[in-house]
């Protein structure tokens, strides 16, 4: 066992099962984890054991060569293998914990036929050819499904290339060379059994031992969710790796997200930002949902959220040892033997939105004792080249009150810096990054391990380190709102007044207007509403148009009858009017209407909206609208029902110059557009039938925001949507 993996037993507190060599009597702690059976069976039995080089039955057994209990082989023509004796039958066996089934997909429910009768506890289902295959390949997994529930027997796959749990020493994976990894306390639930082995190497190649490390496949039965709450409850598991490539239930994900997340941290990669849809349905049969939608969800449950398996296997070097309270803003301090890197660091941090704060006066004054006068010392601190004080200008910048975590980077020079000694008193506030021979870099590591500082790889995995202890202290500061049951519907797609009418009855300001259902009445309503001369909007009104502007349904800044029956003309000679209905056994069609309002003020235009998203039900979006949308950026995606705090939240994510005022614009109010998002997400969520809501735009006056058009689809009647 390597320094760094002794490392990681010490802090895993070690494992009773793996200091002895073989299972022994079960920790009563094991009672609170369901999947005992499946990831610390006392008995496995590989069902498709095969002498043969090449085939998969052969390399399992091999990958369990280190399996400290009771191995079972199984092959109908007997024999041995690798040495052991083959049964011909898993019914022959007893006492199984877990089987392991190596054999074709029409030979699964007979195994676990025999698995039944064996009392086997549980099952993992290698094969490939299930629902990920097509119609006949789903109807087997069903009948899978189906022998498993009524025998009691807990899957994981099909479709999987298994698990591996170094710390147990029980590595049930197609791949041989598992049984030589490292144990250690971080774990990882991916959905392809090949990132999960991707990972597990990376992980070893950064000097990071695996605690549990498991491929759902298909997840017919053990998925995310329960997964999580396994690793919640195992203390052996600091942090989580979480790869993602489609979600069922969102939900439920969300929910044991939030749960583990209380407890430890968890680091997700979503797979999914180009078009692999068709890809992914193929590869595990899970339906891909929204890419943008899945990660913010993600990441809202608590996850701190990357964009590869590289940044996944740096944040979970750094949050293994080093996690921050919750808050909104970590103070993040840098420290450099040598400039170049420790401008590369900080160049990356700004450029993921993390400023450095300026030290302390104080805190200057301190360093400038122990520091050349040519250095800089405000924050990134750089000493020149590490030397004898080092380690008190650490203790400077730690102890400075606006900083929360450090990162260090220094080169590995041979008697300038003793990393043990100077960064071991700050253990579990610094990160540590450096560049040198392999071998004197890899005895660092072992060593600072043994102290909890975690070591990078260089200054791109420090600033990816950083970032994440950063990111996974914000994402849990803010809390969410209970769920909201639907307990209403609104019965079909609203026109632009009846949407207006439904959310001014949850707060929401909107113009006054009035409806005109023919030409005298719209006379009316403009000497009504353009006293004094005062400009109105004319729009048509009708359900089925929803994009008004572009079929010429909207007038803006109509102050006299003449242009009003210009208007009003225009409007008649759109082609695009309401769907026939029935009405007496004739085909008939809505009048045409008229809706006039009042001209709002001026001010920076925003779009808000809500969808009901097929896997986490109903999502609040907000971006900028109008001109302001030059500014760029991805729009802000929330799940609903969303708290003040979250709806806060969700405002300040806006870019800087929106949230001022662009262009002159009065500033947002801040409360007053989260109240918008909330009554938003309220009314998607008590509204069983509504498939998407659009308001676009919302426009920030200096009276508040006002909702300027507004879209209600429902779904058609008598469908209700998934909540």
């Amino acid at each position: 066992m390597s320094a760094a993996s002794t490392a990681d037993a010490r802090a895993r507190g070690g494992s009773p099962r793996a200091a002895r060599g073989r299972p022994g009597p079960r920790d009563p702690r094991d009672a609170r984890t369901p999947l005992d059976a499946m990831f610390r069976p006392s008995s496995i039995a590989v069902v498709g054991a095969s002498a043969r080089e090449g085939k998969a039955g052969h390399a399992m057994v091999q990958a369990l060569r280190r399996f400290p209990g009771t191995l079972h082989l199984v092959n109908p023509r007997g024999g041995e293998v690798l040495g052991r004796t083959a049964l011909p039958s898993l019914r022959e066996a007893s006492d199984v914990d877990l089987a392991v089934l190596v054999v074709p997909p029409d030979a699964v429910p007979g195994a676990l036929e025999d698995a039944r009768d064996a009392g086997v506890r549980a099952a993992v289902v290698c094969a490939g050819g299930f629902a990920e295959s097509g119609p006949d390949g789903a109807r087997l997994q069903e009948r899978v499904v189906r022998v498993a529930r009524e025998a009691g027997i807990r899957l994981l796959g099909p479709n999987t290339s298994g698990f591996m749990n170094p710390v147990d020493r029980t590595t049930a994976n197609f791949m041989p060379a598992v049984a030589d990894l490292a144990p250690g306390t971080v774990s990882v639930v991916a959905q392809s059994g090949g990132v999960n082995l991707a990972l597990a190497f990376l992980l070893a190649r950064a000097g990071v031992g695996l605690r549990l490390g498991v491929g759902l496949g298909n997840a017919v039965d053990v998925d995310f969710p329960e997964l999580l709450d396994h690793l919640a409850r195992d203390e052996a598991t600091t942090a989580v790796g979480l790869h993602v490539e489609g979600v069922a239930d969102g939900p439920a994900l969300v929910a044991a997200l939030r749960r583990t997340t209380a407890r430890k941290p968890v680091v997700a990669f979503k797979v999914g930002r180009s078009d692999v849809a068709e890809f992914a349905q193929s590869h595990t049969g899970a339906l891909t949902g929204s890419y943008a939608v899945t990660r913010a969800a993600l990441q809202q449950a608590g996850a701190v959220v990357v964009d590869s398996l590289e940044e996944m296997v740096a944040a979970l070097v750094a949050l293994r040892t080093v996690r921050l309270p919750a808050g909104d803003r970590a103070g993040v301090g840098l420290l450099t033997g040598q400039a170049g890197p420790g401008l590369v660091v900080a160049d990356a941090l700004g450029a993921r939105g993390i400023a450095l704060p300026r030290l302390t006066d104080a805190t200057q004054r301190r360093i400038a004792e122990l520091l050349p006068p040519l250095t800089f010392q405000a924050n990134p601190v750089d000493t020149g080249r590490p030397s004898p004080t080092f380690g008190d200008v650490l203790g400077a910048v730690v102890a400075d009150p606006r900083v929360d975590v450090v990162g260090v980077y220094a080169l590995d020079e041979p008697g300038a810096l003793d990393p043990v000694a100077a960064l071991g008193p700050a253990a579990g506030r610094v990160l540590f990054a450096s560049g040198g021979p392999a071998d004197a870099l890899a005895e660092r590591r072992a060593a600072l391990g043994d102290v909890g500082v975690p070591v990078l790889a260089g200054p791109g995995d420090l600033a990816t380190g950083l970032a994440a202890v950063v990111a996974d202290a914000r994402v849990r500061s803010v809390a969410d709102a209970p769920p909201v049951a639907a307990t209403r519907t609104v019965g079909r797609t609203l026109d632009e007044h009846d949407a207006k009418t439904l959310l001014e009855s949850y707060g929401v300001r909107t113009p006054q207007r009035r409806v005109a259902a023919d030409r005298a009445q719209a006379h009316a309503a403009l000497a009504e509403l353009g006293r004094d001369g005062a400009a109105v909007v004319v729009k048509v009104l009708d359900a089925a148009v929803l994009h008004k502007s572009d079929v010429g349904g909207v007038h803006v800044g109509v102050r006299d009858g003449a242009g009003l029956d210009r208007a009003i003309d225009a409007i008649d000679a759109i082609d695009a009017v309401a769907p026939a209905t029935e009405a007496s056994g004739a085909a008939t069609r809505p009048a045409r209407r008229y809706l006039l309002e009042e001209l709002a003020a001026p001010g920076t235009e925003l779009i808000v909206g809500a969808v009901r998203d097929a896997a986490f039900g109903p999502v609040v979006l907000l971006g900028p609208g109008g001109v302001a949308a030059e500014l760029g950026g991805e729009p802000v995606l929330r799940l609903a029902p969303l708290s003040v705090a979250r709806s806060e939240e969700m405002v300040r994510a806006l870019p800087p110059a929106v949230l001022a005022g662009f262009r002159g614009a009065p500033p947002v109010d801040v409360p007053a557009l989260a109240a918008v998002l909330r009554a938003v997400g309220q009314v998607v969520c008590e509204h069983a039938d509504i498939t998407e809501l659009d308001l676009n735009p919302v426009r920030i006056t200096a009276d508040g925001p006002v909702v300027l058009d507004a879209v209600v689809v429902a779904a058609p009647r008598g469908d209700t949507c998934p909540t």
